[in-house]
């Protein structure tokens, strides 16, 4: 099961609570939803992790942590998902915020010569500012709602698929359908 797997690449939160940088957070680390993997936990961190990632602000990690420990989402699920975006997907990514921003307010999309530096951002951000900033909410959002919902339907298809193969074993049918006639 995917369960034990992500389980197995869990940090220990005993050692994460005693972490001298994290004690200022005191027993709000050890809110279960943080770290188990659950049905509520694990949507509402695909949610918030996809939604980070694509949210232009500089060290997403950060707010996405915070944001987690208040609305209960899990930890590390969220903290993966915001590093899908990260330098070697950075230049895709602002295009791909950028064409669907320039699509949705009718624009034609420019060519953007994107690169890492101040001065990418002072002389070529202010070209497409707005088009990158609407297109990333876009795509934040949509993301994240595709995700959320499509993680609790997984969650919810793993759940009955179980149940079936329970109710199999249990009546000695190991998985084979009978025929009603």
């Amino acid at each position: 099961m995917a369960r034990r797997l992500i389980r197995r690449f869990l940090p220990d939160v005993e050692k994460i609570r005693k972490h001298k940088h994290l004690r200022f957070l005191g027993d709000r680390l050890l809110e279960p939803n943080l770290w188990h993997l659950n049905r509520q936990s694990v949507p509402k961190g695909v949610a918030l992790g996809l939604f980070m990632a694509f949210m232009p602000i500089p060290l997403q990690t950060i707010p996405a942590a915070i944001v987690a420990l208040y609305i209960g989402a899990n930890l590390p699920i969220t903290l993966v998902l915001v590093w899908m975006t990260n330098p070697l997907t950075m230049a895709p990514t602002v295009y791909l915020c950028y064409w669907v921003g320039a699509t949705i307010l009718r624009t034609t999309p420019q060519a953007i010569d994107f690169e890492v530096s101040f001065y990418w951002v002072g002389e070529q951000f202010l070209r497409v500012w707005e088009p990158f900033l609407v297109g990333s909410f876009v795509v934040a959002t949509t993301l994240a709602v595709t995700g959320y919902y499509g993680m609790r339907w997984l969650w919810h298809w793993h759940v009955l698929r179980d149940w079936e193969k329970r109710r199999a074993r249990r009546h000695g049918t190991h998985g084979n359908k009978r025929r009603r006639t």
